[in-house]
């Protein structure tokens, strides 16, 4: 059993029966999958557009980067959570090993840590923390799709060993 909710295929009143729809269609019109009904708690992890804050993101960025050791995304996403999303120097250090700049960002990055630790294996404990602290099924949804998704460019700028921009107009 889903330890999501499943979003129903049908409804016309939540914001993912689009793309529901959609997946519907691709699969012959008669069974929308299990996942994307899951995935449908949030926006984010099927659009890439959630409900998240930018500071939320950043941190989560912060986060999942020096899990990975990635020096790139750690420069970048401290440049962006620093200068464009209103985190403090102090906050955005703290993101990194488990803090938060809120009582919602420290939630956010405490499950962030579960899920990193279990690559997605987490246990029902880490869910009830999560909704203890107020993180609703969409927010949850979409902290483990920005793991993924900075998982994603941690690998990605390793794996090219982009070279940390020098030319960020800090102005």
């Amino acid at each position: 059993m889903s330890r999501l909710p499943l979003v129903a295929s049908d409804t016309q009143e939540h914001a993912a029966a689009g793309l529901l729809a959609a997946v519907q269609k691709a699969f012959g019109g008669t069974h929308t999958l299990d996942m994307p009904r899951t995935m449908a708690n949030s926006r984010f992890a099927l659009e890439f557009s959630g409900s998240l804050s930018t500071a939320v993101r950043e941190q989560l960025a912060l986060l999942v980067a020096q899990y990975n050791g990635c020096d790139y995304c750690l420069s970048i996403h401290t440049y962006i959570a620093t200068n464009l999303a209103g985190v403090s120097a102090e906050e955005a250090y703290d993101a990194r090993p488990d803090h938060g700049s809120s009582a919602k960002a420290a939630a956010a990055i405490t499950l962030a840590s579960a899920v990193l630790a279990a690559r997605g294996d987490i246990a029902d404990a880490d869910l009830k923390s999560a909704r203890e602290a107020g993180l609703t099924d969409g927010d949850i949804a979409e902290v483990v799709g920005h793991v993924a998704l900075n998982v994603f460019t941690n690998y990605f700028d390793r794996a090219a060993d982009t070279e940390i921009d020098t030319n960020i107009d800090t102005d």
